[in-house]
């Protein structure tokens, strides 16, 4: 493989930048740039050592440098690396950068430091996906979720799986093959009982994958409701700044204003609409149709009343929409009173009710567990051996409909060799999972969507 480089860090303005070359011929290319302060010769240096020096373009001084070495296998792409760390500013590190680039090696793609442990074995494919949940978490819980994923949880339990399809797959081999030797009968029964153990391994590997996607993704939401509700108050108090305007007028709000505000654990896509009503002004009533559309495309729906009036008919129209999705129930204004028929009407649509006063800023815990009982986010989400996307989902579902089919075919007295071939697919499945057997397309398809230098 071509020895290859990337910036490691930010591209930006920080203390420090740290520039990657990984390759055979990393020191080698190392050596042409970087010149230690003392008698150490890089070629010669061992694997988790480091020196200070400059690094030079052409004998030109580019800037003082730290050096260290990672000698393969025992390095993070499972080749030799240099890492060159100096000042972070953008100019000298694109400086040397190019530098390196003079001197033998080539930019890195997206993702390929982290393709390269794959490749090597450093990493298996689940692991080398779950490194940019890790870059990507946006808090403690978060990133326990892809600590695990790297660790390998879903990969081992994925592998315990494809080992005891594998055994089940050999069993029938060395019994149809061999029926003159002494081998024993596999009988149905067993095959069926070991099956749905299998089967019962692969199910719960995606019985959180949605909760898990939540947390990692965040969840599409809009905030609904009629004129002078609250709606824009709220998606103020939970954006943190005045992101929509607030007045007494009705029919403010006239276009789609969109913000990301983490509520609890949960990051919310948040869209604040114009309030739903009849119009006749043409803006306005823009506005309101994609307020409607945005009802049937969002994951969760926020559904803000005015808690201190009566509800009108606009309001039991928007219910009606909303009848049997993701949804929640604001009474606003608690502050001023709620009247008991208010939630009392909205419950017999929305499941989830919530009370608060988006004026004072008060009641948002509430909405926060609302949230996560919607999604059954809770302790066991963040820790719980889980898929990390939907090429891995994917996999496990293929894999576990196989297993289903076998068990089926078994149950209704099919011949041996037909759940056979369905036990193969399913093995197939998790080999493809785990990255054991896998297509170039794919791969790329992974570390795409990575950031150069990772």
């Amino acid at each position: 493989m071509s020895t290859i480089t990337a910036v490691s860090t930010p591209d930006a303005t920080g203390g420090i930048a740290v520039i990657r070359i990984s390759g055979d011929d990393a020191l080698k290319v190392a050596e042409k740039v970087f010149v230690p302060a003392g008698k150490q010769v890089i070629s010669e240096m061992k694997g988790y050592t480091c020196c200070y020096g400059t690094a030079h373009d052409n004998g030109e001084r580019l800037d003082d440098c730290i050096l260290t070495v990672f000698r393969k296998p025992h390095s993070y792409t499972g080749e030799d690396v240099a890492e060159i760390s100096c000042h972070g500013g953008i100019y000298v590190t694109r400086r040397i950068l190019r530098t390196i680039l003079k001197n033998g090696a080539e930019n890195a793609q997206a993702g390929e430091f982290t393709k390269r442990a794959y490749l090597n074995g450093k990493l298996d494919l689940t692991q080398a996906e779950a490194v940019m949940d890790i870059i990507s978490a946006k808090g403690e819980r978060e990133l326990r979720m892809a600590e695990n994923l790297r660790e390998g949880t879903a990969f081992r339990k994925a592998e315990k799986c494809s080992g005891k399809l594998l055994k089940i797959l050999g069993d029938l081999s060395a019994w149809t093959d061999y029926p003159e030797e002494d081998i024993p009968e596999v009988r149905p029964e067993n095959l069926c009982r070991e099956l749905m153990e299998v089967r019962k391994e692969l199910s719960s590997l995606i019985e959180n994958y949605d909760s898990g996607r939540i947390i990692r993704e965040g969840v599409s939401t809009v905030i609904i409701g009629k004129p002078n509700v609250g709606k824009s108050t709220l998606f103020n108090c939970l954006s943190g700044c005045e992101r929509s305007i607030v007045t007494d007028i009705a029919g403010t709000t006239r276009d789609v204003v969109e913000e990301s505000v983490k509520i609890g654990d949960i990051v919310l896509r948040l869209s604040d609409t114009a309030g739903i009503r009849h119009t006749d002004d043409l803006i306005e009533e823009i506005g309101v149709n994609i307020a409607e559309k945005l009802i049937y495309s969002s994951e969760l729906i926020i559904a803000v009343f005015d808690g201190s009036s009566p509800l009108t008919q606009e309001d039991t129209d928007l219910l009606r929409k909303i009848n049997s999705r993701k949804a929640i129930a604001v009474i606003n204004k608690s502050d001023m009173g709620i009247l008991p028929e208010v939630p009392e009407e909205t419950g017999k649509y929305i499941k989830h009710t919530v009370y608060l006063s988006a004026k004072k800023n008060s009641g948002l815990e509430m909405l926060s567990q609302a949230i996560e009982d919607i999604f059954h986010i809770n302790e066991n989400t963040f820790s719980a051996p889980s898929v990390a996307n939907e090429r891995q989902k994917k996999c496990i579902d293929s894999a576990l409909s196989c297993v289903e089919s076998a068990v089926s075919a078994l149950e209704n007295g099919e011949l041996l060799d037909a759940v056979n071939i369905l036990i193969d697919e399913a093995e197939q499945y998790l080999l493809s999972l785990t990255g054991k057997k896998i297509t170039d397309a794919v791969v790329d398809e992974v570390f795409s969507r990575f950031c150069v230098g990772k």
